[in-house]
């Protein structure tokens, strides 16, 4: 096993396992995760619809095949993590809160970027 096909599962495992591990507490409507989203000045709802896209999105990383889910799932996890990071920047909130999810957003597109042949979408389109 090569340095980048290591790198891509560290970065794909850690990232899903981010993304399950928060999916599951937002579902489950933990504590710390309904005052974050009442902080954040977000209606408590929005906790089951982005847990149960970080899940899903957890899911695709790590299911064989399947590309295109795979490049909407990491569309997706770019969008709820920057927008993670934009709204605990919006409030004042301190840097370590605002980094988590760049690092995390980090790991994803290492994820993207070191992704095998096999698991990339192939464009229809040829020049």
């Amino acid at each position: 096993m090569n340095a980048r096909i290591i790198a891509y599962w560290t970065a794909t495992v850690l990232l899903a396992l981010a993304l399950s591990s928060g999916g599951a507490a937002s579902v489950a409507r933990a504590e710390p995760n309904v005052r974050g989203m009442a902080e954040l000045g977000y209606p408590a709802y929005l906790l089951l619809v982005l847990g149960i896209w970080k899940l899903l999105g957890a899911v695709a990383l790590l299911a064989p095949r399947l590309p295109l889910v795979k490049e909407w799932a990491y569309a997706g996890i770019a969008f709820e993590l920057s927008g993670a990071a934009v709204s605990h920047a919006a409030i004042g909130h301190p840097a370590a809160k605002v980094a988590v999810p760049l690092v995390l957003l980090a790991l994803a597109a290492g994820s993207w970027a070191l992704r095998p042949a096999s698991r990339r979408l192939v464009s229809s389109t040829a020049v």
